[in-house]
Formats: structure tokens, C-alpha cells, sequence
């Protein structure tokens, strides 16, 4: 299942980030959407730092409404405001690889949790992440790194 996945190990340095939530049944562009015109509003071109993002809280059965996360990576002088929660990403060890269009993420993340078990490491609880490599693109032309938090 595994087979062919490019995985490198990755040491993700804690950082600050600006923090917008999402909900409902397409939370991804309603968070990102929030978030570009802040950083916009204020000068700081998403273009040029890390974004990430993450189902928060994921999808339940029965419901078409789940809510998704996205970070900027900011520096020590901005604030938290109306818009943004401005918090401490921990960092941590994860195993890392790409994907390209919406409709891949959830088999990379499948087969990147194969070979995690089959590795030397082993998943560990904490936050998994998406790193949006390109954004301002058709669905289909985005591009992520996928996290997966591990342990040696």
C-alpha cells in the first residue's frame, strides 16, 4: 500500500502562528479566505511564510458540517485580534510527504500511516498537519505536505 511513497523525516521547529477556524460543509475556504485577506489587510504575504492546516474538529457520521484550522507562521510582534488567535505551535518530529489536488489527501494520509508502521517510528498523539505549498489555485492544482507526528 505503502509502496513508491516518498517520506523524509522532518524536525518541525515550534513557532508562533496566527490561527483561523472554519466550519461547516466546506470549512477549508472559509478559514483560508479569513486568513489571506487578515494577512493581506495587514501587509504580510502569505506567499512568503508557512501555512498549515488541519480538520478541527474532524467530520462525524451523520453530519455534513466539520471545522478546519489553518496557521500562518508570524513574528513575535503580532497580536491576537478579532480575527486571529495568535499561538504556539510545539513543533515535534514527523514523517512527511507530498500530495498534489484535494482529491489525493485522504489516500497519501492512509498509505502515509503505512509506512509509518512499517517503519522504525511509530505515530505518536499529536497534531497532524497539512502544509499548503501552493495556494490561490484550483483544487486540483494545490499541493501539500502531509505531517504525520512520529517517534523513533
Amino acid at each position: 500500500m505503502s509502496d513508491n511513497l516518498d517520506v523524509r523525516i522532518v524536525k518541525l521547529e515550534p513557532a508562533r502562528v496566527a490561527s483561523v477556524l472554519g466550519f461547516g460543509a466546506e470549512p477549508e475556504m472559509l478559514a483560508w479566505n479569513k486568513l489571506l485577506a487578515w494577512a493581506e489587510s495587514r501587509g504580510l504575504p502569505p506567499e512568503k511564510t508557512r501555512l498549515f492546516g488541519f480538520n478541527n474538529p474532524n467530520p462525524a457520521p451523520g453530519s455534513p458540517n466539520y471545522g478546519y484550522e489553518v496557521w500562518m507562521i508570524v513574528g513575535p510582534d503580532i497580536p491576537s485580534d478579532d480575527t486571529v488567535i495568535v499561538k504556539d505551535m510545539p513543533g515535534g518530529l514527523y514523517a512527511v510527504t507530498r500530495c498534489q489536488g484535494v482529491s489525493t489527501i485522504y489516500d497519501t494520509w492512509q498509505k502515509l500511516v503505512a509506512w509509518v508502521e512499517q517503519s522504525r517510528y511509530r505515530c505518536v498523539n499529536a497534531q497532524c498537519l497539512e502544509e499548503h505549498k501552493r495556494i490561490r489555485v484550483p483544487p486540483e492544482e494545490l499541493v501539500f505536505d502531509l505531517y504525520l507526528p512520529v517517534a523513533e
